[in-house]
């Protein structure tokens, strides 16, 4: 053998790999599936960064050692390529987006099969090709049919410097999720899918197929759904938190001196006794209702017209200060005290959530507190604090008003509790009030009960060019004609200024607007707008099924071969993005036939960041990007992939640091070494390995496996060089029987996941040079190694001695002895003795192989 040559191994068994068919998924009836999926990649100039390297890693590790348990395992990988990005590059370099986008994906194809990543290539899918896009329009065509896709004018949120509309969730914080510039407000007409008709559970279709259905009668909501799935818990917080359900009531506020009433949403009607005034939002309907009442009516305008520029984001956060206006002349009624309220038009209550206006209770709502405080308004406790503050409020007048008063509280109580100044509800519980409250509200038709939800409906127009054309024709007698679907795909045109102008590039194209309405023939016009690039992502985990059927997006045959998806890995940041929008596609197409699952990702897992040397984000600004290229070159990709494995768990954020590859790499070396000396002496090989090698191997060969099954990467690789430390110490010592064949390969499997290169040479090697064994088989079809239970059992434990649950002393005692020699020696001890003077034993607890403990008086 000669020295490991990292550049020329790799090479060798990348190509074995290609030509041998071994990464395949064979689709073979009655063998158990897995289906692993990457979060496909954006194929940017930028190539492949680390980051990739880390989850790709995860999941090829996963893939390869499921392959040897003998499953049939699904690995695909393909090019999420729609998106700003490359649009914006064509404008910025005059190339186009379809050829930019092209040298990206070559690029990121060398640089993924350079690392040996074991992906179905002949799955592969890209979003921009028009066999792909057809079906993103044809699943809009559906969501059209069945009344989820809909046109309507709405306040939207916009990006300057994007041109573009986005969706709330691109648009956190008031910021665009791709320019990290500020968006604004616009009203346009725009598509959107109506995701919150798949909040809660609702019947099947009455069409879908029964077949499909089965015994379920229900499609499971995207909260509901949340309980089923394997996923990290703050992920499905979040989701939760996004979707935001509350319940509580709807009431109506009369308006004195006024035929209209406010209906007001609370989640908290069992403050009511302490509303001291109400808010409106700046859109809602009834300002304009009352406008010609309200005394300070252009002070009023102004200031609707500048929450308009604030996107619902900026409004409610949490660190924005209150801000609002009085509507002088106007007072709402409160319903159970007959009390005239002042009320406000302010942008911290938003027009599409509940009914657009709140009653104020500001002793118990952190926002109502705030904003009483800034305008000097009432403050009324109803509900008794567990604290210091009711001897507060018992020296305080309870309805006390002015700024001397607002001065003086310095907290407010929003949690639960029970009720005071509330009437003849005093002394219940919030909860016994709320019941009671809202049949009493029901009884006189003042208002109900009512479930709110925070999330809304997702836009899914944008005005950009490089993305799936929205297929619907707007002709001038028919109206909104939607594309028939034997005319898909509506191809993106050519003849296109990329340059953005607020609408879609779309809208100048000749070509693309040079059609004919499919019910009646007349001239009309193709909508401008494309679809968010998000469309296209939340079904592809669908597609790789069957991506070469032109028939449909997938044969119910592949579908039930291989979905849903058991392992998905990718990154947190797409939890209300692309996870919501996925569940959701999957929901509706079980919904309507198309699926036989609910939930499209059963294991979720997220990889975390990983930083540069210095700590910090990696940037090419800072020059702290570490490229992969770079470091298969110098290092290897065996090296690369198990470095990022054993930097940390899988979910951590880590920074990168050389001085670590270098140690993987002397790892690997010595691994090589260990077998070169081996197979010079062949004879070393021959005969049993001695119990303590085997015994370590097995122990070995436990951990891996329950470490691979669990994603603890790192700590799978720290096994793994514990036993090359000790067969190599035990090598230096001329110890016989420190290897045998058998145990030389089971290594060598175990290690072949992380380190496949390394480990197929070398297990080719062992095999070439043992001249009694039959044929070179590659390591990637062998089965992986078991253990034998027997084997890894502890010849001695530690006995922990306690008395009252306090050690004080450990003993070294044989494994399995019985629960009586055990409480003989604890009683026996000398040590023990001590503690039991003058005692009298009420018991003597024994936890097998692990502590006696004696509980004295």
């Amino acid at each position: 053998m000669n020295h490991y040559n990292h550049k020329e191994i790799e090479e060798k068994w990348q190509k074995i790999w290609e030509e041998s068919g071994l990464d395949k998924a064979a689709g073979e009836p009655g063998r158990e599936k897995k289906y692993i999926l990457d979060m496909f990649p954006y194929p940017s100039a930028a190539g492949l960064h680390v980051g990739h390297v880390e989850s790709y890693t995860a999941t090829d590790i996963y893939s390869r050692y499921l392959r040897m348990r003998g499953f049939d395992v699904l690995h695909p990988q393909g090019w999420d390529a729609f998106g700003l990005p490359a649009e914006n590059y064509a404008i910025k370099t005059k190339i186009h987006p379809a050829e930019t986008t092209k040298r990206s994906i070559e690029v990121f194809t060398r640089q993924i099969k350079s690392l040996g990543f074991s992906y179905d290539w002949s799955r592969e899918i890209n979003t921009s090709d028009p066999e792909y896009y057809k079906w993103t329009q044809w699943l809009f065509l559906e969501m059209y049919k069945n009344g989820l896709a809909y046109k309507k004018k709405a306040k939207v949120n916009w990006c300057e410097s994007c041109r573009t509309v986005l969706a709330n969730e691109q648009a956190e914080g008031g910021i665009c999720e791709r320019c990290k510039n500020r968006v604004t407000q616009k009203d346009l007409e725009q598509w959107f899918f109506k995701i919150t008709d798949f909040i809660e559970d609702q019947a099947l279709a009455s069409d879908s197929s029964p077949a499909l259905a089965g015994e379920r009668r229900l499609v499971k909501g995207l909260l509901s759904g949340l309980d089923d799935v394997d996923w990290p818990e703050s992920t499905k917080a979040a989701q939760r938190n996004w979707i935001g359900r509350s319940e509580g009531a709807e009431i109506e506020f009369r308006i004195q001196n006024s035929e209209f009433r406010i209906k007001v949403y609370t989640t908290r009607i069992d403050t009511i006794f302490g509303c001291t005034y109400c808010v409106v939002a700046p859109e809602n309907e009834i300002l304009e209702k009352i406008k010609n009442q309200i005394e300070n009516k252009d002070e009023v305008l102004e200031y609707i017209d500048l929450a308009k520029s604030k996107t619902e984001l900026e409004r409610t956060g949490t660190d924005k200060e209150k801000t609002g206006v009085e509507l002088k002349g106007i007072k709402a009624v409160n319903p159970f005290t007959g009390e005239e309220v002042p009320m406000f038009a302010a942008d911290y209550v938003l027009g599409g959530y509940g009914t657009g206006a709140v009653m104020a209770v500001p002793a118990h709502d952190s926002r109502d507190f705030e904003f009483a405080r800034k305008y000097g308004l009432p403050i009324k406790q109803v509900i008794k604090t567990r604290g210091s503050m009711d001897a507060y409020w018992d020296k305080k007048a309870q309805n006390h008003k002015g700024k001397e008063f607002n001065e003086g509280w310095n907290d407010l109580y929003a949690n639960d509790g029970k009720l005071i100044n509330s009437d003849i509800y005093n002394s219940l519980t919030s909860a016994e009030a709320r019941e009671m409250m809202a049949a009493w509200l029901l009884e006189k038709g003042l208002g109900r009960k009512k479930v709110n939800y925070k999330l809304r409906d997702w836009l899914i127009s944008r005005q950009r060019y490089w993305g799936a054309p929205i297929p619907i024709i707007y002709c001038g007698q028919c109206g909104e004609v939607p594309v028939p679907a034997e005319d898909l795909p509506v191809r993106l045109p050519t003849d296109v200024d990329f340059l953005p102008t607020g609408e879609s590039p779309l809208a100048r194209s000749a070509t693309f607007h040079d059609v004919k309405c499919p019910r009646c023939g007349a001239a009309a016009r193709r909508e401008a707008d494309t679809m968010d690039t998000f469309v296209c992502s939340s079904w592809y985990y669908l597609r790789y099924a069957d991506p070469k059927n032109n028939k449909e997006f997938a044969s119910q045959k592949a579908l039930r071969q291989w979905l849903p998806v058991d392992t998905y890995v990718g990154g947190a940041e797409h939890t209300v993005l692309h996870l919501l929008y996925a569940r959701f596609f999957t929901k509706v197409l079980e919904k309507f036939g198309y699926l036989d699952f609910n939930e499209p990702f059963l294991k979720l897992r997220h990889q975390g960041i990983i930083l540069g040397e210095d700590g910090t984000k990696m940037s090419k600004s800072v020059g702290n990007v570490v490229n992969p290229d770079d470091v298969v070159a110098a290092y290897g990709a065996d090296a690369l992939r198990m470095y990022e494995m054993f930097m940390g768990p899988l979910e951590d954020m880590k920074p990168w640091n050389t001085k670590g590859i270098i140690g993987i790499v002397r790892f690997l070396e010595r691994i090589w070494k260990i077998y070169e000396d081996f197979i010079k002496d062949f004879s070393l090989f021959r005969g049993a390995a001695n119990r303590d090698s085997n015994k370590m191997l097995n122990k070995t060969i436990k951990k891996v496996t329950e470490d691979i099954e669990n994603f603890r990467f790192n700590t799978a690789i720290a096994s793994m060089m514990e036993y090359s430390n000790f067969i190599a110490g035990r090598k230096n010592k001329d110890e016989m029987g420190v290897l045998s064949i058998e145990s030389a390969f089971d290594f060598l499997k175990l290690l072949y996941p992380f380190a496949p290169h390394i480990a197929s040479e070398l297990f080719f090697k062992v095999q070439e040079a043992d001249e009694g064994r039959s044929g070179h088989n590659d390591i990637g079809r062998e089965e992986w190694p078991s253990y034998d239970p027997e084997l890894i059992k502890d010849e001695t434990i530690n006995l922990v001695l306690q008395v009252n649950g306090k050690v004080r002393d450990i003993m070294e005692v044989e494994a399995g002895i019985s629960e009586e020699e055990a409480r003989g020696l604890a009683l026996g001890n000398k040590n023990i003795k001590k503690w039991l003077e003058s005692k009298e034993i009420l018991k003597v607890i024994c936890v097998k192989d692990k502590l006696v403990n004696v509980v004295v008086k």
